[in-house]
């Protein structure tokens, strides 16, 4: 017992001791995340300053909203296409009654010049398509005028003359007809039967002529009325300002190039339509000399149909 008893007092400080050093290890490995997490907060708290004014910053936006909002709004009012603001529709919702009628004088002018131009070339090819048919359908190989005239379309205008000629012959008889010879009668008939197609080539020539002659001045008058427009607004506002002259004087310049522009299409128009009626009047010219000296000292043939048939009436 003494011995054990001398062993066990002699092992229980060492056991308590190391159970001491085992109990402050444990105490320092349970304390050692503590002084890591210490750390944390700090930064925690570092964070929360600069996280803290953030329901301000909803304010901020709502009191700059409209400003934002109009600032984003400005590019899509630039990338629309802005009308202008000197143009033909500015100047006729912005002039008054004499620059209305002006423009529409003038816009009268250029429909009725191009209308007339189209409608004179298609009656000018007629006649020369008509010239052309009398080559090729052989009027002149037929064995009368009156064969040679029903071979030619019923609208065609060698056509017309012919019958004119046919009918002077047949009906040169008569008490006041008498006194003119035969010659005479049949070239007055072929003649007037030319003029008749000459008057349907030319009509409209002179509207031609006449747009042609006034539409600059036209114009003129409506630069004239611009530049009105312009000393007036100066005269009112008492200084020149460009915003004040802009409008007036475009105004004016648009007056003018309306004016040229309807001025040099009736003027080119009418001398190429001139021109051309020259040409197939002389084609028509020709037919009819033609025609006339069969009627008058041509074919025996001929003279003898038409006096049977005079006869006959």
């Amino acid at each position: 017992m003494s011995k054990r008893y001398h062993f066990v007092h002699r092992i229980a400080p060492i056991a308590f001791v190391l159970a001491m050093a085992v109990a402050a290890n444990q105490t320092t490995m349970a304390q050692q995340p503590n002084k890591d997490a210490a750390p944390a907060q700090p930064a925690a708290a570092q964070a929360s300053p600069s996280t803290a004014p953030a329901p301000a910053a909803p304010q901020s936006a709502i009191a700059s909203g409209p400003e934002q909002q109009g600032a984003s709004a400005t590019p899509a009012v630039i990338s629309q296409p802005a009308e202008n603001p000197y143009g033909l529709k500015a100047l006729w919702s912005s002039g008054d009654i004499v620059s209305r009628i002006t423009l529409l004088i003038m816009a009268i002018m250029s429909i009725g010049s191009w209308y007339m131009i189209v409608v004179k070339v298609i009656a000018q090819n007629r006649v020369s398509g008509a010239f052309k048919e009398v080559n090729r359908k052989k009027f002149w190989q037929q064995k009368n005028l009156q064969q040679s005239a029903e071979v030619l379309g019923a609208q065609s205008p060698y056509r017309y003359i012919t019958e004119n000629g046919i009918e002077a012959v047949q009906h040169h008889k008569g008490a006041l007809q008498d006194s003119i010879d035969l010659y005479s009668w049949v070239s007055m008939s072929l003649h007037r039967a030319l003029d008749q197609i000459q008057g349907r080539l030319q009509s409209g020539l002179a509207f031609l002529g006449t747009v042609g002659s006034t539409a600059p001045f036209v114009g003129l008058f409506g630069t004239v009325w611009g530049i009105h427009h312009a000393l007036s607004a100066i005269s009112i506002a008492g200084q020149a300002t460009l915003d004040k002259v802009a409008g007036p004087v475009g105004e004016a310049l648009i007056m003018t190039a309306i004016g040229l522009a309807t001025a040099v299409p009736a003027v080119l128009g009418y001398n190429f339509l001139v021109r051309r009626n020259k040409v197939v009047m002389d084609q028509a010219r020709n037919f009819t000399a033609d025609v006339q000296c069969v009627l008058i000292g041509g074919n025996p043939q001929q003279k003898n149909t038409l006096n049977k048939e005079s006869d006959a009436s």
